[in-house]
């Protein structure tokens, strides 16, 4: 493979600004060049782990025994007045702008959220909606998928397919990966779609520690129903605690921050703690919601 890397430290491209080496790595531009990344990876034998935006994982101090291959495949293509098709490579916020720009509705409860399409697909990307009263997700406007799947078949799926729930899809239990999505959006005035831009990130910016200033993966442990994971670490006591260079944040206790020199080890050790003290004292078990990435 062209430009592939080896010894490659994976920290500066996570949102944790966290993790080791990669064995190999390598940059995809096109669906291509990913499809012959993932076919190299499949003769040879050797591991791989596809990389978008970096957000929602944790690498591990070793990093990854293996192929890590960063997607920036992220062709975007408006056709039919309201439809786009999107490369799993390209980014939510680059959407978000363009189908704003367009008049097209449907990617604006998203911004702030940093993800490549494919991990929207992953964890079925969502937000509050503007009323704050119902949750939004990405596959209310899933028409079609082209995937490979993990038999090696390429092939065109709807959002069936995925069989999506919340922070879940199918792709966390099967091998196949996303390579475009056609989204079906719905024309708007792009006033209206502005106000629900700035609304968000209004909100997020109020609640939420900025990754500019607080690197991390977002949120750390899965929503409880009808009891936010946040409100749980809070009522124990634990807003501001730190382990090494890991803090629980004082603005959203669901959120532990790299404070800037923190390790995989410390995030995992801190997660660990807020566990075992949520449960001693008020019988609620928190399950995480990222993915630890490389090798323990």
């Amino acid at each position: 493979m062209p430009n592939l890397e080896r010894n490659k430290p994976l920290a500066p491209f996570t949102t944790y600004k966290i993790g080791g080496p990669a064995d190999l790595f390598v940059e995809v531009y096109t669906i291509d060049e990913l499809i012959h990344a993932i076919s190299e990876a499949h003769c040879n034998g050797i591991p791989f782990f596809l990389l978008g935006c970096g957000a929602n994982i944790l690498v591990t101090d070793k990093g990854f025994r293996g192929l890590v291959i960063r997607n920036l495949a992220n062709k975007i293509t408006f056709f039919n007045g309201d439809s786009v098709l999107a490369e799993s490579g390209a980014v939510v916020a680059d959407l978000i702008e363009k189908c704003c720009d367009r008049g097209l509705s449907g990617f604006e409860h998203f911004v702030g959220i940093p993800s490549t399409v494919g991990g929207a697909m992953w964890q079925n990307l969502h937000f509050l909606s503007p009323d704050r009263q119902q949750t939004v997700f990405v596959e209310e406007i899933v028409q079609t998928s082209r995937i490979l799947t993990e038999e090696g078949q390429f092939c065109t799926v709807g959002a069936e397919y995925f069989q999506f729930d919340y922070d879940k899809s199918i792709l966390q239990k099967r091998k196949d990966i996303v390579l475009d999505v056609t989204f079906q959006l719905s024309p708007k005035q792009k006033e209206e779609i502005r106000a629900v831009v700035d609304a968000n990130m209004a909100w997020r910016n109020a609640r939420q520690p900025q990754l500019a200033e607080y690197p991390s993966c977002g949120s750390v442990f899965k929503k409880i129903k009808d009891i936010g994971a946040g409100r749980l670490i809070e009522q124990v006591g634990l807003k501001g605690l730190r382990i090494g260079g890991a803090e629980v944040s004082g603005k959203h206790a669901n959120f532990i921050v790299n404070t800037g020199n923190a390790t995989a080890a410390d995030v995992l050790q801190l997660i660990q703690y807020v566990q075992e003290e949520v449960k001693l004292k008020l019988g609620y078990t928190l399950e995480t919601e990222i993915t630890v990435v490389g090798e323990l």
